[in-house]
């Protein structure tokens, strides 16, 4: 099993039928009315810069509409606090090209958009990505070249949000195990894992919290 035998973009449509032209048509170069609705309900996406040698996706989440629909070309949104390694916004100043996948949680599609970014510092811009009170430090903005509707295949394959399908609490991997062994911190995980809770609980900003968190 090796993967010193890849497959040429040449070969690909020898393995691949040719899409249907539902699939083809679909995509749009701007953000219309089915778009908006969509970005303004979502509460959740990934980001996918590069640097031009690694790629990176990054999960972005805020309230329904913490993605700014600024018009028919543009979004935009702020940065609510991470850990600081900012990754992304590295990236995008280096290669400005990025895409985001919007998700709802009970809708099975999803939406994707392609684009370039731009970070951006204007004060009109950052109050206008305001949240609950919190003006963000830096913007993301999208110029939207490209977006469309995504079938819900996968979503469905997963059951991602049929919650007879999610495992029990202890089944689930540990974070702070991960963690303990990826840094090695000679500290019990227990303590890790109590440090992440205290985290989420009270480093995090969220809506109603404490604008300066």
């Amino acid at each position: 099993m090796s993967f010193d035998a890849p497959v040429r973009e040449g070969e690909l449509r020898s393995i691949y039928r040719e899409p249907s032209q539902v699939v083809v048509d679909k995509v749009i170069d701007h953000v219309d009315a089915g778009v908006r609705e969509f970005i303004e309900r979502s509460p959740l996406f990934v980001l996918a810069t590069g640097d031009g040698h690694q790629n990176d996706a990054s999960p972005r989440g805020g309230p329904p509409g913490f993605v700014r629909v600024l018009d028919e070309h543009r979004i935009a949104f702020g940065d609510l606090v991470g850990n600081n390694r900012i990754d992304s916004y590295a990236n995008l100043s280096r290669h400005p090209g990025v895409g985001m996948l919007f998700m709802i949680p009970g809708l099975l599609e999803t939406l994707r958009v392609n684009g370039t970014a731009t970070l951006s510092v204007d004060e009109e811009l950052r109050e206008r990505c305001a949240i609950d009170g919190r003006v963000p430090r830096v913007v993301v903005g999208v110029h939207v070249t490209e977006c469309f509707v995504h079938c819900g295949a996968a979503l469905r394959r997963a059951g991602a949000w049929d919650v007879s399908t999610w495992p029990a609490a202890q089944e689930l991997p540990s974070a702070a195990a991960i963690l303990k062994t990826h840094t090695a911190l000679d500290v019990p995980t227990e303590a890790i894992a109590e440090n992440l809770r205290s985290y989420y609980d009270h480093g995090i900003w969220e809506i109603g919290g404490d604008p300066g968190t």
